[in-house]
């Protein structure tokens, strides 16, 4: 028995090895694997709606170049804010070859998003997915044009997630992604992508001299952007009128005074005539709360303000010379 046994599987084990060394003789397009045929098959999604941006400033200087993606079937563009800031025209060449002048929809410098309109035929839109459900370990996928070499497809993986980073006009931009898909100049604006050629995030930057650092904005919120950025061409939000920074509350104050925090933002000055100025809040004042709604720090406050409290009366608490105070204040828009 043992050994008809042994010899059993010596059998087996030569007809395994003959297996493996017959399967050379395959064809290369069937021995792609698992992971290779699922970026080709992503990428042959994505690519057909990638645009390579060509910006020209004033006086018909030339500009930044940059990536853009079609997001609807009547020729909506996303892409970064930062690509087509202060442009004359946008020019935008599409993966069949096709060139086009492409349109300022709207812009939003707060999340460095803008939106485009092009005329173009056959225009092909992305799938989005939802970024909040991206776990850290899987695949990225990220096509544009770096320094003008258009649809280069880099992968990687998602390296974390949640991160946040700050924007050129102050503002912190949430629910960042980062991956170490290669990003480089020209990539901005364009599809982050999962291995189901699902669209997840925008690409926005990279750390310079880091290695393997890139950030994309989330799909959601650039959905939620774009529907603003499309209807009233711009993201509208609310503003008290206050000149703030962060403010620590002692832990025995914060006892003493039964507030669940632990920062708030301080009042440095208040604009005349605003609605700070109109509702008595002072310089000095530490703003903790906003309608319930805890206020930690700046960040925290502007996230609070959004277009829904425009116009809306908003009771706001504050620490005053070591007593908490209820104010009502009515926030108006952000101009411009």
């Amino acid at each position: 028995m043992g050994e008809r046994a042994g010899g059993w599987r010596a059998t087996r084990l030569v007809r395994m090895e003959s297996h493996a060394i017959s399967s050379w003789d395959i064809p290369d397009a069937a021995l792609l694997d698992a992971y290779s045929q699922a970026v080709v098959d992503a990428t042959d999604r994505v690519r057909p709606s990638v645009v390579h941006l060509q910006v020209r400033g004033p006086g018909g200087r030339r500009g930044a170049t940059g990536s853009g993606f079609v997001f609807t079937r009547d020729g909506l563009v996303l892409t970064n804010q930062h690509v087509v800031n202060g442009a004359r025209e946008v020019v935008a060449a599409l993966p069949n070859g096709e060139t086009c002048r492409a349109r300022t929809v709207g812009e939003d410098e707060h999340t460095d998003l803008a939106v485009l309109r092009i005329v173009a035929d056959d225009v092909v839109p992305v799938t989005f997915g939802d970024s909040a459900a991206l776990k850290a370990g899987q695949v990225a996928i990220a096509i544009g044009s770096p320094f003008g070499f258009e649809t280069t497809v880099t992968t990687g993986v998602v390296s974390a997630l949640g991160r946040s980073m700050r924007s050129r006009s102050g503002r912190l931009i949430d629910e960042i992604i980062q991956t170490d898909a290669a990003l480089n100049p020209g990539n901005s604006g364009g599809p982050l992508a999962t291995s189901r050629g699902a669209v997840v995030g925008v690409n926005t930057m990279v750390i310079a001299g880091a290695q393997g650092l890139c950030f994309a904005i989330g799909a959601n919120t650039a959905q939620w952007v774009a529907a603003r950025l499309i209807k009233d061409g711009r993201v509208r939000r609310a503003m008290l009128g206050v000149s703030a920074q962060p403010a620590r509350v002692p832990r025995a104050t914060a006892r003493a005074l039964g507030l669940a925090v632990e920062g708030g933002v301080l009042v440095a000055e208040v604009e005349r005539g605003s609605p700070a100025d109109f509702a008595g809040l002072a310089r000095g004042d530490v703003i903790v709360a906003i309608d319930a709604e805890s206020i930690g720090g700046v960040d925290a406050m502007h996230r609070a303000l959004g277009e829904e409290r425009i116009g809306r009366p908003c009771q706001v608490r504050v620490l005053r010379a070591g007593a908490v105070r209820e104010v009502i204040v009515v926030p108006r828009e952000v101009a411009g």
